[in-house]
Order: C-alpha cells, then structure tokens, then sequence
C-alpha cells in the first residue's frame, strides 16, 4: 500500500510561521486538550481516587487519609491531594514522604492554601 505524501499541503496554515510563533501555537493547542481534562479531574475526584494518587506516590496508608481529609479542610481537593504533596515538598526541599508525613501531622496547610491562592496551579 502507498501511501501519498500530503504534508505540504496540510501544512500550509502554518508554512510562514516563526519557530517562535509555532512554539506558542504548540502550547495553545496543548491548552486546548489538557485543560478539560483538568477541570474534569478537578470536578470529578473523590476522596478515595485522591488516596489511590497518594499510595502510588508513595505515602504511607496511615497517612493517606489526614491527607485527604486536611485537603477537603481547606478546599483543596479539587488541586488534587497529590499535587498539594508535591508542592510543598518543591517548596520545603522535602522529598514526597517527608512532606507527606508533615502533613499528616498537620504542618504545612496554610502553605499549601496560600500556594493555591496566588493562583499556582
């Protein structure tokens, strides 16, 4: 079977853009595709979908569940439990357990709350 070459022509739309505009239309389309999917995940998680994330990052299953429950305490369930993990290991220079445990215990949230507000995703 032959195929038959079309690339030029489905390429025209784009044929004179700059490497530059073409990286910025790369990402807008990227956009376009990720972003229902995040607000579908943010939407639709559950506590237990949010456990399962954590337990496959590694978190203790003790500690799973204070994760989870501080997340819905502070309105954060919808950035994802994991995310919030994550996050405040990046900005405490811990890694996945130690912020995961500190949560668990309890430290940490207002960081994790006010690294959502400034509108980090």
């Amino acid at each position: 079977m032959i195929r038959e070459d079309d690339f030029q022509e489905r390429r025209k739309h784009i044929a004179n853009l700059s490497d530059q505009e073409l990286y910025e239309r790369f990402w807008e389309l990227t956009a376009q595709v990720v972003d229902p999917l995040l607000e579908l995940g943010r939407k639709n998680t559950t506590p237990s979908v949010e456990r399962a994330v954590l337990l496959r990052m590694g978190v203790s299953s003790l500690d799973t569940q204070k994760i989870v429950e501080g997340c819905i305490d502070n309105g954060l369930m919808g950035h994802g439990a994991g995310h919030v993990v994550y996050k405040i290991a990046n900005a405490k220079g811990l890694s996945i357990r130690e912020a995961s445990e500190r949560l668990a215990k309890g430290e940490f949230w207002e960081d994790a709350v006010n690294a959502f507000r400034k509108g980090d995703k």
